[in-house]
């Protein structure tokens, strides 16, 4: 069993899906493979931005809500053949009239609260997971897409919830062990509460995902993919003269990222430490095997 993250820079574009495709494809050959994926890039401030303007009583949240049902229905029709676009770009068109019909209310309410929030950015994963999944079926690929809700489980904390871990890694066996398919995609970010209402793992909660679901299964493998080439001792944006970490310890992985590494989520590196799994980001971020 291998777990493979991408993050929202590696499905931001149909072009960048291709590539995330193709590693895939590449990567079946290792076994049983679960694919945990982000929103398109952007997409999660823009729906943000949407519940903040309609909270504002801004009409101009409509003109947003129509970029992000743009951005999803034409990465639709340059990723899926013709003849089996009409399914998904309903699923798409569905997804976007709730979230349509989500931002109205608060609009009307001139409120947004945090349960409200976790709700709306939902939606980034699940569309984005359910557009692969297709991509993955056009290109003849046995996949299954499976809601992370209904395995991962945290308290009410929306916008930072805590996982209840006793309950989530026995109903991640439990799928997984009754699962024929060779290849699962999962929404990252997203779990639900004990009263079945949706929440969120925080920013960057996508990787949090990944390392949950692997350190549920004892992965062999945990590899996070994203944009740069792995740890570094600067961040490539700030420092010019910068180095490629080949390997680091999770202990020092996980202080960089409390003090302020954005390569990796914080909350990451705890479902994995004890399991001395590889931890990969496109090159290796750390193998303590």
């Amino acid at each position: 069993m291998q777990v493979l993250k991408f993050g929202g820079s590696s499905v931001a574009s149909a072009e960048n899906i291709n590539k995330v495709v193709a590693i895939i494809k590449n990567k079946l050959t290792a076994g049983k493979t679960v694919v945990v994926v982000s929103a398109l890039g952007g997409i999660t401030d823009l729906l943000l931005q949407c519940a903040n303007l309609a909270a504002a009583g801004n009409e101009s949240y409509k003109t947003s809500l129509l970029e992000i049902e743009s951005r999803h229905l034409n990465t639709v029709k340059e990723l899926i053949p013709v003849t089996q676009q009409s399914s998904v770009l309903s699923s798409v068109k569905k997804s976007c009239n709730e979230i349509e019909d989500i931002c109205n209310g608060i609009f009307l309410l001139e409120e947004l609260s945090s349960r409200t929030k976790d709700k709306i950015v939902s939606y980034g994963e699940l569309i984005s997971s359910q557009l692969i999944t297709a991509k993955l079926k056009a290109e003849g690929i046995d996949t299954e897409w499976k809601d992370s809700r209904t395995f991962i489980f945290t308290d009410s904390q929306f916008g930072a919830a805590v996982v209840d871990f006793a309950k989530t890694n026995a109903a991640i066996v439990a799928h997984f062990a009754s699962s024929k398919t060779a290849l699962t995609i999962v929404p990252g970010f997203i779990a639900t509460d004990s009263n079945g209402i949706t929440t969120t793992l925080g920013r960057g909660g996508s990787d949090y995902t990944a390392a949950i679901i692997a350190g549920a299964l004892n992965a062999a493998v945990l590899e996070i993919w994203t944009d740069v080439s792995g740890m570094m001792t600067a961040d490539p944006r700030i420092v010019t003269n910068i180095k490629l970490i080949p390997k680091i310890s999770y202990q020092e992985a996980m202080e960089l990222s409390h003090f302020g590494a954005k390569v990796i989520y914080p909350p990451t590196i705890q479902p994995v430490m004890t399991k001395k799994y590889s931890c990969m980001d496109k090159k290796y971020i750390c193998s303590c095997r």
